[in-house]
């Protein structure tokens, strides 16, 4: 970790569970008057620890009831491959996530999708941009867990 002293912790920590409180609430949470803690967090803002603030969206309720994690062994590693899968994959926005991987598979990604012949669809467009050596599937029955807020001790040591 970072070297983040307590208070910038605490203020993360709020700020991940909920972008929109007011900066007032952030303050008397991290133990700090107003002004010193919009200066943290703006300090935080420009060393790049906290990247952007955002509203997160159920995605039944946007017509995204697929979640499919794929696989993707690639043909070669050289770096016009890679170049062409990273253009490919920045190209599909259903594409959420992508991890280069070690291990068995290569890639792996996180797509959201209307159904399955959405995710066919996304399947086709994928494969006709860029030779893939094996493409696995995985589809989400349930989300059983799901946070973007990193478990951030804000214990005091």
């Amino acid at each position: 970790m970072t070297d983040l002293d307590l208070i910038d912790r605490k203020i993360v920590a709020e700020l991940m569970r909920d972008a929109t409180m007011p900066i007032a609430q952030i303050a008397d949470r991290a133990g700090l008057s107003q002004t010193p803690a919009w200066k943290r967090v703006q300090k935080l803002e420009a060393s790049g620890v906290l990247v952007g603030r955002v509203a997160l969206a159920d995605p039944r309720k946007l017509g995204f009831g697929l979640t499919v994690f794929v696989g993707i062994e690639a043909p070669d590693h050289s770096p016009a491959w890679r170049d062409a899968f990273a253009r490919a994959v920045g190209a599909i926005p259903e594409i959420m996530e992508v991890y280069r991987m070690a291990g068995e598979l290569d890639y792996l990604l996180r797509v959201s999708v209307q159904d399955m012949a959405a995710f066919d669809a996304l399947y086709k467009r994928l494969t006709d941009a860029v030779p893939i050596k094996n493409v696995t599937s995985h589809f989400a029955m349930e989300r059983m867990k799901f946070t973007t807020a990193y478990p951030v001790d804000t214990r005091s040591k």
